[in-house]
């Protein structure tokens, strides 16, 4: 009776960590097994409340702020341009590498600018200082729910297009209050923003 599902599998989004104990050690990649996936949803399949989890919170920075060297936000959503991105533990290539993303396209938020370089965290506040080079202004967020769901419309009424597993990253397209339009995998359409990491709850995308 259950109708068989095609999953486009994800890889998440790769971290290497530096080992600690030599300072001459190069980072070594972090195991894991674990995927995430894309859903279509059956035909047979009714719109439901919306039941995502929370959002990782975004670290608390006091006050407005703006970039010393770009004048933008601080803090600010950006994401890594490249397949391989040295993270160090200054704003210079002669620091220490601690840690490797290695995820194009992995949410990152600014959090402080010196000359070429910027200081970045990820949704587990693990970070450093990266060049201005890495990274780029296009927008994509992290599922941090299970299995969010994907509307055809910003309406937890609307029908539910496919489901989204834990750690899919995807493009946003746009955001308005409390919803965002998502691009992952071949599939479109609008999800909550509490079940992403990646933009503020209130943020307006165009």
């Amino acid at each position: 009776m259950a109708t068989a599902l095609t999953a486009l599998i994800f890889a998440l989004p790769g971290i290497a960590l530096a080992e600690t104990s030599t300072a001459t050690q190069a980072p070594q990649p972090r195991p894991t097994s674990a995927t995430a996936a894309l859903v279509p949803a059956p035909q047979s399949v009714q719109p439901a409340e919306d039941t995502a989890e929370s959002a990782v919170p975004s670290p608390q920075i006091t006050g407005p702020q703006r970039g010393s060297v770009t004048g933008f936000p601080i803090p600010r959503f950006v994401s890594i341009k490249a397949s391989e991105a040295n993270v160090r533990r200054g704003p210079s290539r002669s620091h220490r590498i601690d840690w490797v993303f290695q995820r194009r396209n992995m949410p990152v938020m600014v959090v402080a600018e010196h000359g070429h370089w910027r200081r970045i965290i990820d949704r587990d506040g693990a970070g450093g200082w990266v060049h201005y080079t890495l990274l780029s202004g296009e927008r994509t967020a992290i599922v941090t729910a299970e299995m969010l769901p994907i509307y055809t419309r910003p309406d937890t009424g609307a029908t539910i297009r496919a489901r989204a597993e834990r750690d899919v990253i995807a493009e946003l397209r746009q955001c308005q209050t409390g919803w965002c339009e998502i691009e992952a995998g071949g599939f479109r359409g609008w999800v909550a923003v509490s079940g992403l990491w990646g933009v503020d709850p209130d943020e307006q995308i165009d």
